[in-house]
């Protein structure tokens, strides 16, 4: 009997939880905006990468933190009260389920008498890289005397750029050869599930408000140069069928931040922009000039470029606010 009371309480504090958790719909190139902000103070987030599927946690769906705030409960609401242990109800727990009832309709009644909305917990933005295993840009120009910071700043805002376009029009295709296989075929399959859905996420008013590369390591014989984007959308979801949103707001901003995470084979280095990277088509063999494009003219066979030029990755969300 007293398992059984046991499972029921636990059932009812979960359903207490779930009612009171914050639901998050994402969207934009892949779904990093959403219709509730985050980062700066919270602990935990989501992110891309190239080795793994959609990663998000936050502080309420933790094991640990779960497990530890279960132990504590348990402990205080099925101790005491019977030295003979046949179990029931203590008085402790009758305390705790009228205390916990109480507050949470008192702060529902007062907030919605001054016109608050209920306060939820949600999830930080993604981790950051460490700054400790970054070294200083100017060590890698004496790896790769070409590289030119500005212009490779510039490169990563006007990819952010025909990202999100690509993203509305739901065609990623000539984006390939600036991510690794890995990443894209998880953005290309995102993206199918909005074109199965019947769903386009509109992403307008696109601005790009400042590129800060922090800094680059390397590990398995690839170079990474991490880099954070402070960027401006206005993201929205609709219904194919009858144009009617379903989330978003067409009329409010988002300024967003991001990390990616770009990489390059180890030894290579920075052409000047009048030359090409000479290579074959992986599929029919013909000979191929990689600059802007890495589309073969005869197959169509859209080449990566991570072995020869940067590659994105992983992105993660950082933070959101919207105004």
């Amino acid at each position: 009997m007293k398992t059984t009371t046991q499972r029921y309480i636990c059932l009812l504090f979960a359903a207490i939880l779930f009612i009171f958790m914050p639901v998050y719909s994402k969207a934009d190139f892949g779904d990093f905006s959403g219709d509730s902000d985050y980062g700066s103070s919270w602990d935990s987030g989501s992110s891309w990468d190239s080795g793994s599927s959609w990663d998000s946690g936050s502080s309420w769906d933790s094991d640990s933190d779960w497990d530890a705030t279960g132990g504590f409960l348990a402990g205080l609401l099925f101790s005491g009260g019977s030295s003979g242990g046949g179990g029931g109800f203590s008085l402790g727990f009758a305390i705790i389920v009228f205390l916990v009832l109480y507050t949470i309709i008192k702060n529902a009644v007062n907030k919605a008498k001054h016109g608050q909305k209920p306060q939820s917990a949600v999830p930080q933005g993604a981790e950051q890289t460490p700054d400790a295993i970054l070294r200083p840009l100017s060590e890698y120009t004496l790896l790769d005397p070409g590289f030119d910071l500005a212009a490779f700043s510039e490169k990563l805002a006007n990819l952010y750029v025909q990202m999100q376009n690509g993203w509305q029009a739901k065609d990623i295709s000539s984006l390939r050869p600036y991510f690794t296989d890995a990443l894209f075929t998880q953005m290309e399959r995102q993206l199918e599930m909005l074109k199965k859905a019947g769903q386009t996420n509109y992403v307008e008013r696109i601005a790009v408000l400042g590129v800060d590369v922090r800094g680059f390591y390397q590990r398995n014989n690839e170079d990474h140069i991490i880099a954070q984007l402070r960027t401006r959308i206005i993201d929205y979801t609709v219904e194919d069928a009858t144009t009617r949103i379903i989330r978003g707001d067409a009329s409010k901003e988002k300024f967003m931040t991001y990390e990616w995470n770009l990489s390059r084979t180890s030894g290579k280095i920075t052409l000047e922009q009048k030359e090409m990277h000479k290579i074959n088509c992986p599929n029919c063999g013909a000979p191929l000039s990689i600059n802007t494009t890495a589309k073969c003219p005869y197959c169509e066979t859209v080449v990566t470029l991570k072995d020869h030029d940067w590659a994105i990755s992983a992105i993660k969300g950082i933070s959101q606010v919207t105004k």
